[in-house]
């Protein structure tokens, strides 16, 4: 019977769990020690083991992960409870999901423990220091916890009796510290897969016990130490893919009782090689060595000597001597008579070397005897070498992937088959060459098991008449050309159990496929994938396969209804039938599958109403089903009751026609994991109600319906934790929802408008500061106040905070972010956020446009070491550009536009030469052009400086831009003449659109290429418009409007074949329109207005038939507007003001492609003369005479002048007093 107080403990520790998989269910009963992971003592009833790990199966399909099978795990917070279990000897927490909680400091308490095995369990921080009192510990393994950090504490040295110790596959790093020889129990020592680095402390050498010592993939460097040859009990020693520099210590030759060596790996790091010494002799004292791994060491390919030492290793099974720039050369010359292997060795890896030649194949079949295994992968061979290791009669593995194979495949099988080699090998890869040919018989191979022959050039139809194997298992030709179908062959091997020839140009129906497979092969085959071929028909019986498990038919051009007669395999799992263009529903024989666990139809055109789909599926299969893939459909109706379905894990329903009210009264399954409705059109209100009792899930994504609310009770406290919530414009508000509150471990929120008007909770605020690699998108609400500020300074992935209403200063906690997106709101200070002393590593894409920032821009730009895209635009900043903006070396985009920024560009940004994008139009920058823009930032593709003071002529330099899309220097200054090079726009003389834009991202230790999306501003079509994301991709525009260029029109402009839009209106130019302006066919823009042209329009402008903005006026244009072609569609205003211009759409009309003049009539020549002479003169002297003989006479005689002015005076009285009397009796009347 359990001790009452250590039950009061446990339940307080289950009070506290998270327990989706009810592995807690049996502690209810009195005596604590019949609990399900609880053993007691007989005699005192103290708990002696604690024993909770989670399990978790995979699965596989064609030699690839395709999920999880099964798994169990607890979460949630470990209670300090625990601490009352203090007889507690063995406490097994591994393979659970704390979602980087801490590790607890109180474990350290639990002094009696012999046993600690905290791994896969998601814990995160620093070992507790506390564990150091933990005297009596002989097992500790935290491995393989995704967010374990910091470095070794050197209280764990006190561990005295510590025998076995696991650290790897986390993130610990610094140095070992020296404490770590005080461990003289210890046996296995692994802390592969982290970032220590430094030197391995000399004391290591004091760990007489030690037999395992696993250092791989960290950052140690310096001399491999030589007091490892002091470990005298090590069998198994790996110090693989650190930075070791010099010779391999001789000291390593004492290792006597070694059976497993592995070093190598970075290859001249930085200069740095870790190498052997010609002539030393310690490898031949390792006597009981069964594995040896070189990797990338610097001179083996120079050491004959080192070479012989291995070959005489009396016990060497396994062989690796990869990426050691081994060749021909150097093997050759060497008498095989002296590299007689062990007839031990059985595996030999020689991945990645130099060899080129059948000789050195040759070579290797006389030195070895009873090779199994061997990997010639990333060489140089040819096929016709593969002659040379015909006669290795042992030879069960071949593996040749990666080398020159070009020969057709007849031909290489052919001579691999002229020996004993064809009855002893077993699997053969030939994988990513260049092989060509198609399918030969392959039936000459006795005994092969696998082939694979993906990502090769094989091509048309596998003839008929080709045999199998007898015994083969698996065949592989993905990724070919192969066309037709499947021969019938292949379905008389009855042996064949998994079939992949996904990524081809098969063509047959899919009925014909599965007949030519129905021999024995159907009561074999468990895998079959013919995925992206050009297979047609619809979906056939397939209840012949009687072993099929996995089929994959996804991809192909299935079409029509699948048959109500269609039934599946008795034992299939999963069955992918996603794009394709399927239509109607689902059959009902599909629910009676009942081993299904997986369907995918995405992606197809299937319009049956949901809950009909849903009927059906509920045989069987409603006990089996763990996956529903229906997205991308015109599946409507509304959503059923789902509970039916008991093993459903994960259904996607996302972007389907789903409408109407979301009943009151149904339920989601209740081991639902994953759930995705995402852009339907869903109304109504889901309520607790609906989520109860699923405590399982974890991702829910509900965004884009937009009539669907969610309404939880005040205090409903939901049984699941998200990791991934999806809410995007559904309707959440106006209050920001409570129920948040307690979702604590999330790593994505997408919130984004969703209604919300109001402050966002502290709470809310804590979540986020106080964990790492949160991505969250708020924006597009009403939020509103002041972020608070956290000294925290965790890492996260992603805020976007965009158009909401939050104001005051930005926290500089913030700066943790990778992305941030803080547009379209209040701040107004941002100087506490830039201007913090420390540097900031991790920051790659800050957005803070549109704000109410004012002033100068700070000065703080050299602390963001990875800034890649900033904007600025849209504030209110003043005076120069920051000098140190030029830091920002891996700067692509920066964008200051609508500002009021002064004075020149400064000459520091010469050095961001990584720039993609700059826009710095709408300010009032003044000065030159910088020639270096041209000279230094050659990979600019969108350069915006409009509307700004520019002056002096575009530099030449300009033209070394060969990447611009966008050239905009409208609205400045600008003088000269066009540039002539701008032929060399090579990017404007193709018609092709440039690809997306990326930087790398360390993304938590990973390196991954982010891509981000750029906008630009542009006069088009009247007025300015934005362009962003894939349609900038597509523009190729220039625009020196409204500047004082003049001269011609450069006639090179005609090879910028793919410029959509050209605005060259409101200069100074001069000269024709060039004659072959025609050929630029992508021109949907053309503006050429308010200049000085001269001469016709050019016939060639009729070439362009997607033009759709025109204008030629206010020119000195003449002759007739082309006509019979679209020119005539366009506005007459389009024309104006070219006196000598006609045609349609002008009404002037043209003769002989001239102007029609006015009709003029003839009279005499001396009644021509007296109108346009003497007439005129009499005009002109009856004026002068008139104006002054009244006026002058006003000038001169006062009295006459006052008189004047009198009777205007009176006049206007008199004028006034009628209008008022006119008034007054209008109003009466009224």
């Amino acid at each position: 019977m359990c001790i009452q107080t250590e039950r009061e403990a446990l339940l307080q520790f289950k009070a506290a769990i998270e327990d989706p998989y009810g592995m807690l269910s049996s502690w209810t009963t009195s005596d604590c020690c019949q609990w399900q992971g609880i053993r007691c003592t007989n005699l005192t009833g103290h708990v002696l083991v604690l024993d909770l790990h989670g399990q978790i199966k995979f699965s596989y399909a064609f030699n690839r992960f395709t999920g999880i099978l099964s798994q169990r795990f607890i979460g949630g917070e470990i209670h300090k409870s625990l601490m009352e279990l203090q007889q507690l000897k063995y406490l097994n927490l591994s393979w659970n999901s704390f979602q980087g909680r801490g590790i607890p400091e109180f474990l350290g308490s639990l002094t009696n423990l012999r046993y600690l095995d905290l791994s896969n369990s998601d814990f995160g921080g620093k070992i507790p220091t506390q564990f150091g009192s933990l005297s009596h510990l002989k097992y500790l393994n935290l491995a393989w916890n995704n967010y374990l950090e910091g470095s070794i504490s050197r209280q764990l040295g006190n561990l005295s009796q510590l025998q076995h110790l696991d650290l790897s596959y986390n993130s610990f790093e610094g140095n070992i510290p020296s404490q770590i020889g005080n461990l003289s129990q210890l046996q296995h020592l692994d802390l592969s897969f982290n970032q220590f680095e430094g030197n391995i402390p000399s004391q290591i050498g004091n760990l007489s016990q030690l037999q395992h010592l696993d250092l791989l993939g960290n950052r140690f460097e310096g001399n491999i130490p030589s007091q490892i040859g002091n470990l005298s009990q090590l069998l198994h020693l790996d110090l693989r893919y650190n930075y070791f520099e010099g010779s391999i210590p001789s000291q390593l030759g004492n290792l006597s009782n070694l059976q497993k060596l592995y070093l190598g790996g970075y290859y001249y790091h930085d200069g740095v090689a870790l190498k052997i010494d010609d002539g030393d002799h310690w490898l031949s004292n390792l006597i009981s060595l069964t594995h040896l791994s070189l990797v990338s060491i610097s001179n083996l390919n120079i050491s004959h000597s080192f070479l012989q030492m291995i070959a005489k290793l009396p016990k060497l099974r396994e062989l690796s001597l990869s990426n050691c720039s081994l060749s021909d050369h150097f093997i050759l010359p060497l008498r095989p008579s002296k590299f007689n292997f062990s007839s031990s060795l059985s595996v030999l890896d020689l991945y990645m070397n130099r060899f080129t030649s059948s000789m050195i194949l040759q070579w290797l079949s006389n030195v070895t005897s009873n090779l199994v295994e061997l990997d010639l992968s990333d060489n140089i061979f040819k096929g016709e070498d593969l002659k040379s290791l015909a006669n290795i009669c042992t030879l069960h593995s071949l593996y040749m992937p990666a080398n020159h194979l070009t020969e057709d495949l007849p031909s290489i099988l052919h001579n691999l088959s002229s020996g004993c080699v064809k009855h002893s090998l077993q699997e053969l890869d030939f994988t990513y060459n260049q092989i060509t040919g198609s399918l030969p018989d392959l039936s000459v191979f006795s005994s092969l098991r696998s082939l694979f022959l993906d990502g090769n050039k094989l091509s048309g139809k596998i003839p008929e008449g080709i045999r199998l194997p007898f015994h083969l298992k698996s065949l592989s030709i993905r990724s070919n050309s192969l066309e037709g179908g499947i021969p019938k062959s292949f379905g008389n091997s009855c042996a064949l159990s998994s079939l992949d020839m996904s990524a081809n140009s098969l063509n047959k129906e899919l009925s014909v496929i599965i007949h030519q497979l129905s021999g024995c092969a159907r009561f074999s085959l468990q895998e079959l994938n013919i995925r992206g071929n050009q297979i047609n028909g619809t979906l056939s019986d397939l209840s012949i396969f009687s072993a099929l498990k996995t089929l994959d038919l996804s991809e192909n051009q299935l079409n029509g209804k699948i048959p109500e007669s269609t039934k599946l395999p008795s034992l299939l799992e999963s069955l992918s039938i996603g794009s394709n263009s399927l239509k109607g529903g689902i059959p009902k024989s599909f629910g009676d599958a009942c081993a299904l666990r997986s369907l995918d139809m995405s992606n197809n055109s299937l319009s049956e109403e949901f809950p009909m789909i849903i009927h059906h599926l509920s045989g069987c299969a409603r006990y089996s089903l763990e996956g529903l893939d229906l997205r991308m459909n015109q599946i409507n109706g509304t959503l059923p009751d789902l509970s039916i379905f008991s093993s459903l894990r994960e259904l996607y329903l996302y972007g389907n026609m789903l409408n109407g009210e979301i009943p009151k009264d149904i339920k989601f399954p209740p081991q639902l994991e994953r759930l995705d409705m995402q852009s339907n059109s869903l109304k109504g209100v889901l309520t607790d109600y609906h989520f109860a009792n699923m405590s399982k899930l974890y991702d829910l994504e509900l965004s884009h319906n937009s009539l669907l609310a969610l309404a939880f009770s005040p205090n409903w406290a939901p049984p699941f934790q998200l990791s991934y919530i999806g809410l995007r414009s559904c309707k959440l508000g106006p209050v920001f929802p409570k129920w948040l509150e307690t979702q604590n471990q999330f790593e994505h929120i997408d919130i984004s408008n969703s209604g919300i008007a109001d402050m966002v909770p502290k709470w809310f605020w804590d979540n986020l500061a106080f964990r790492e690699w949160i991505s969250m998108n708020i924006s597009y609400n009403n939020l509103h106040g002041i972020i608070p500020n956290f000294p925290i300074k965790n890492i996260q992935y992603s805020l976007i905070l965009g158009s909401n209403q939050f104001d005051g200063p930005i926290p500089p906690f913030l700066r943790g972010f990778l992305f941030l997106d803080l547009s379209k709101n209040k701040f107004s200070d941002s100087h506490s956020f830039l201007c913090v002393n420390d540097t900031v590593e991790t920051l790659y894409q800050l957005d803070l446009s549109s704000n109410r920032f004012s002033g100068k821009i700070p000065d703080c730009w050299s602390h963001f070491k990875s800034l890649s895209y900033l904007d600025l635009s849209h504030n209110n900043f003043s005076g120069r550009i920051p000098t140190s903006m030029g830091s920002l070396l891996h700067l692509q985009a920066l964008l200051l536009r609508n500002n009021n920024l002064t004075d020149d560009i400064p000459f520091s940004m010469r050095s961001c030469t990584n720039l993609v994008m700059l826009d710095i139009a709408e300010n009032r920058l003044s000065g030159l052009i910088p020639a270096w823009i041209g000279s230094e930032l050659q990979e600019l593709q969108f350069l915006s400086l409009g509307r700004n003071n520019f002056h002096g002529s575009l530099p030449l330099q300009i033209c070394y831009l060969s990447d611009i899309q966008l050239l905009d220097v409208s609205l400045n200054s600008m003088s000269g003449q066009i540039p002539k090079c701008i032929k060399i726009f090579t990017s404007m003389t193709q018609k092709t659109s440039s690809q997306g834009h990326s930087y790398y991202v360390n993304d938590n230790g990973l390196i991954t290429n982010q891509t981000y999306d750029l906008n630009a501003f542009l006069m088009w079509k009247g007025s300015e418009q934005m362009f962003k994301n894939n349609g900038l991709l597509l523009l190729k525009s220039i625009d020196l409007s409204s500047n004082h260029f003049s001269g011609e029109i450069p006639l090179e402009i005609e090879n910028l074949f793919g410029l959509v839009s050209l605005n060259l209106s409101r200069n100074h130019l001069t000269g024709a329109i060039p004659s072959n302006i025609g050929k630029l066919t992508s021109l949907d823009f053309l503006d050429l207005s308010r200049n000085h042209l001269v001469g016709s329009i050019p016939w060639s402008l009729t070439q362009i038939d997607r033009l759709g903005v025109l204008d030629l006026s206010h020119n000195n244009l003449s002759g007739e507007i082309p006509t019979g072609t679209q020119l005539q569609s366009f506005n007459a205003s389009c024309f104006e003001d070219n006196l000598d211009l006609c045609g349609p759409p002008l009404e002037k009309l043209c003769i002989d492609g001239k102007p029609a003049q006015e009709p003029i009539v003839k009279l005499p020549e001396d009644e021509k003369l007296l109108f346009t002479r003497e007439f005129y003169m009499s005009m002109a002297i009856g004026f002068v005479i008139s104006f002054w003989g009244v006026f002058g006479s006003i000038l001169i005689k006062r009295s006459w002048r006052h008189a004047y002015f009198k009777f205007i005076s009176n006049l206007s009285d008199a004028i006034y007093v009628m209008v008022a009397v006119k008034v007054s009796k209008w109003r009466h009347r009224g």
